[in-house]
């Protein structure tokens, strides 16, 4: 049997982690500032989430959500304290795309409405019901073109406007700093308009913080960074969750009530989840690691803005986007290729994307640092060279 071939390869073999490093079957060390898409939070393979993941699977490893799972009940409390939402309900699932799905399907369920606004460069995922929500026309189902989905240009309000006026709109679903779109930030005026515009027009605000989320940019989420009065509805999580573990989950307005059957999953808070997602939480807490991120992220953001070529910077804490005037996929080659540092791409191929573990520290981004001024003095030289 071979393997459905969705995903181009880079040719790297890891076969063990700690830290920010990851080794190869050779030997080889990788710098990796990409976390695998932004899902290693707390460092490969520390400790002490190793320690409680372990403990817990000698106990038991897993049931289905028919009995009671103490463990559910630990990480809400956490979770709510950590994040400064105690009000809020939890729903745990599996992935980003679930998370998303649910998000959508509650607030159609509150509103009564099924019209969805979604932005420009904005991913939301890959299942049937998200890819709808998605920008990128290569993961849309051709049978399925649902005409209840708007596009407004991303922070563009006039627009939006314009969709609650004309349309049915029970959900706007937003990435506050748009990850695969490449690191684009959602203004202050922008956001709280929207928020207006949704209590006006009886619809929930989404906030898809499935990249953004539990410390990367230096608040618990990214929507922290633009109010601390005005709040989405739902909030959708995934990748950080868990550092490797598949954990997804959405943060529930209190004005939203449950009802048995209206959500569900099989794996999700699951007893091993859970503990992944505890571990993450306690790490965060001792360690304070948003504080690193922000610390480590402003010191970034400075250090680069010198870079040649370099035509904006973006980002907060430690999700970053560099966007060069042109295509950054040789770049991102030879990082790997001559420097042994992971990073990433986005769906715009000028913007080169950094997403470290939040432990990461200053001398490690001094690594990238000192491999980008020697790539592109280089390639200056070159160009140089050819021009003369």
């Amino acid at each position: 049997m071979e393997l459905f071939n969705v995903y181009p390869l880079m040719d790297v073999e890891p076969v063990s982690a700690k830290g920010s490093w990851i080794t190869d079957k050779t030997g080889l060390k990788y710098l990796d500032l990409y976390g695998g898409h932004a899902v290693i939070s707390v460092g490969h393979s520390h400790p002490d989430y190793i320690a409680k993941i372990s403990k817990q699977l000698s106990r038991i490893g897993f049931y289905s959500n028919s009995i009671q799972n103490p463990s559910q009940v630990e990480l809400a409390d956490k979770l709510g304290k950590m994040s400064g939402l105690p009000d809020y309900q939890l729903f745990l699932c599996n992935s980003g795309a679930e998370s998303n799905e649910a998000a959508l399907k509650l607030a159609s369920y509150h509103t009564g409405k099924e019209g969805v606004i979604a932005f420009s460069d904005g991913f939301h995922g890959r299942t049937a019901g998200v890819s709808a929500v998605t920008a990128s026309t290569a993961i849309k189902i051709p049978s399925k073109k649902p005409d209840n989905v708007h596009f407004a240009e991303f922070n563009n309000i006039e627009q939006v406007k314009e969709f609650f006026l004309k349309e049915e709109v029970g959900a706007v679903i937003l990435e506050c700093i748009q990850g695969i779109g490449g690191v684009n930030l959602v203004t202050k005026e922008f956001y709280k308009e929207l928020l207006d515009l949704c209590k006006k027009y009886n619809a929930l605000l989404i906030a898809d913080e499935v990249q953004s989320g539990f410390g990367r940019t230096g608040k618990f989420f990214s929507f922290q960074h633009l109010s601390s009065e005005y709040q989405p509805d739902l909030i959708s999580m995934a990748k950080g969750m868990g550092n490797g573990f598949p954990v997804g989950g959405v943060l529930i307005s209190p004005e939203i009530k449950p009802v048995y059957g209206l959500l569900g999953s099989t794996f999700g808070g699951n007893y091993i989840a859970c503990n992944a997602v505890l571990a993450v939480l306690d790490i965060i807490e001792n360690e304070s690691l948003l504080e690193n991120s922000g610390a480590i992220g402003d010191y970034l953001l400075n250090k680069v803005s010198g870079l040649p070529e370099l035509k904006e910077v973006r980002g907060k804490g430690l999700m970053i986007g560099l966007e060069f005037h042109n295509p950054v996929a040789d770049i991102r080659k030879e990082l790997v290729r001559k420097y042994q540092i992971l990073t990433g791409s986005s769906s715009n191929p000028n913007v080169l994307r950094i997403l470290p573990s939040l432990t990461v520290s200053i001398e490690e981004v001094d690594l990238l640092l000192s491999a980008l001024q020697r790539i592109l003095k280089e390639r200056e030289s070159n160009e140089a060279v050819h021009i003369s």
